[in-house]
């Protein structure tokens, strides 16, 4: 599937992770999607309805970070992937969470994990 849409760099404040104190401070998230689907009717119809309404996406996707704590970057970008699926006709979705701020006690640009789900 060559279409897709692509939501990059959603930051939002969440309480994940095993550590009390990320639990008690909360860290910034950030969240990149991108959605595989066919556009074609959309294209042709320019009609919002046969596509995915980013704006409302992301305000889905930011509700979900700063909602209920979860201990892994794999549950949050499992649920993460869930709601992209639901939000219209996507084929596929491939979500990154981004935690930028983890306890790693080495230097390090970035902590990340991918999940992509049909």
């Amino acid at each position: 599937m060559p279409d897709r849409i692509t939501l990059t760099g959603l930051r939002v404040r969440g309480w994940h992770g095993v550590l009390p104190e990320e639990r008690r401070d909360g860290q910034d998230f950030v969240v990149d999607a991108v959605l595989h689907l066919d556009l074609r009717a959309a294209g042709s119809s320019d009609d919002l309805a046969r596509t995915v309404h980013y704006g409302v996406l992301a305000e889905e996707l930011a509700a979900v970070v700063a909602g209920e704590p979860v201990d892994l970057l794999e549950t949050l970008a499992a649920r993460l992937a869930e709601v992209c699926l639901a939000a219209g006709p996507v084929e596929r979705v491939e979500v990154t969470v981004h935690k930028p701020q983890a306890p790693i006690a080495v230097p390090f640009a970035d902590v990340s994990v991918t999940v992509v789900r049909p």
